[in-house]
């Protein structure tokens, strides 16, 4: 009944936004400062209109994508999301465990609530993103703990050197850890369902949720009045610490921030595995550009490093424009959690196979039968011209 008028992943916000306490659903919905960043990553899709082929046969079309050897069923998958069980009773699990059943791939947030080590039993496949700390013996550590659970693909995130100026998080309430206050407490009388169904029901069975997997040892609570959570001193991390976590690292190695050509030229010189074009969402530098305006340029210098894309997504259409630009994979974020929230795994499931429709039927109206035939001629600029630097 919940998901009965959720006909696209648009839908999904609205819906959240209903359903959470207002400092859950803004920190999720919010950005840094004015929310240039944000809006681009919607707006830059409006720039590229789709150029069809009719006539062509496309009764044998199939959306499967290959990344890093595995054969997936759709070009996209689940972004890292932060503090997921606190947004959806046992979220990152639910995440995990709907990826698993579509058979597209999950990544798993640092900043998480749930171990590591439960996530990746509920989805083998899931990868692990982590904001590796500055000093060299708590990276180790955590590298090795990632290992040790049993992950193959670790993606760091580079776009964390500082913290973000998150103004809308301010605004509405909300502090990591939350603080106990009489409007944090009104939020969740007035979203009952919210209360009882996700934070109720997870302090009865599992106790006060903990940061569990910033570092290889336990962070503080959710909520605490007078706990801070640990950041790390990371304004000194630089390339020669991505070489060493190569180094260490032996399964595959993805950086997740990169904006710039030559970054990720260097990223694949230090023998990364892939790229995430990403500006995370527009929550770390305002008025940086989209990933779609600069992925042409990504492409250009990775070589056969894999290059996929996050930021904006959320049509069939948008997964399109980006692979006809050279990504090999797009990944997706706020949508699949708002559908956790509202809906659980079931909601989770219901946001995949909405936009796994959407590129099947879109490949049938483009007129392709292979993700393979979508490049840069079926697009045009209808705006002004983007990418390239």
């Amino acid at each position: 009944m919940r998901l009965r008028h959720i006909l696209s992943l648009d839908d999904l916000e609205a819906a959240a936004r209903r359903h959470l306490p207002r400092p859950i659903f803004g920190f999720v919905a919010g950005a840094a400062e004015t929310n240039w960043s944000l809006r681009d990553n919607r707006e830059v899709f409006a720039q590229y209109g789709l150029r069809p082929r009719v006539l062509v046969g496309v009764a044998t079309r199939s959306s499967a994508a290959s990344l890093f050897g595995r054969e997936y069923a759709a070009p996209f998958g689940i972004a890292p999301m932060g503090l997921s069980a606190l947004v959806a009773y046992r979220g990152d699990l639910v995440l995990a465990r709907a990826a698993a059943a579509a058979n597209v791939p999950m990544i798993m947030s640092a900043s998480s609530l749930i171990p590591m080590e439960e996530v990746i039993r509920a989805n083998p496949e899931a990868w692990f993103q982590a904001y590796l700390p500055g000093e060299p013996d708590r990276i180790a550590a955590l590298v090795d703990r990632v290992a040790a659970a049993g992950f193959n693909t670790l993606v760091h995130t580079v776009d964390v050197i500082v913290a973000a100026n998150r103004e809308n998080n301010v605004r509405t309430g909300f502090t990591t850890p939350l603080r106990p206050s009489v409007r944090l407490a009104w939020d969740g009388l007035i979203r009952p369902r919210w209360s009882v169904g996700t934070f109720l029901r997870t302090l009865a069975k599992h106790g006060m949720p903990h940061f569990e997997n910033s570092y290889a040892t336990r962070g503080p609570p959710v909520l605490s009045r007078h706990a801070s959570r640990d950041f790390g001193e990371r304004a000194h991390l630089s390339w020669e610490h991505v070489a060493q976590i190569r180094a260490r690292w032996k399964g595959r190695f993805v950086l997740k921030g990169i904006l710039c050509g030559e970054d990720a030229r260097i990223a694949r010189e230090l023998g990364c595995d892939g790229v995430i074009v990403s500006n995370h969402g527009g929550r770390q530098l305002d008025g940086a550009v989209s990933p779609l305006r600069v992925l042409p340029e990504v492409v250009a210098q990775s070589g056969d490093m894999c290059v996929m894309i996050d930021c904006g997504f959320r049509r069939g259409s948008d997964v399109l424009k980006a692979i006809a630009l050279g990504a090999r994979f797009v990944f997706v974020g706020r949508p699949f959690l708002y559908a956790a929230a509202i809906a659980g795994e079931a909601g989770v499931r219901h946001a995949i196979d909405l936009l796994a429709a959407e590129v099947l039927r879109d490949m049938g109206l483009l007129g392709i039968n292979r993700l393979d035939e979508m490049g840069p001629d079926r697009l045009m600029h209808v705006g002004p011209r983007v990418g390239g630097g």
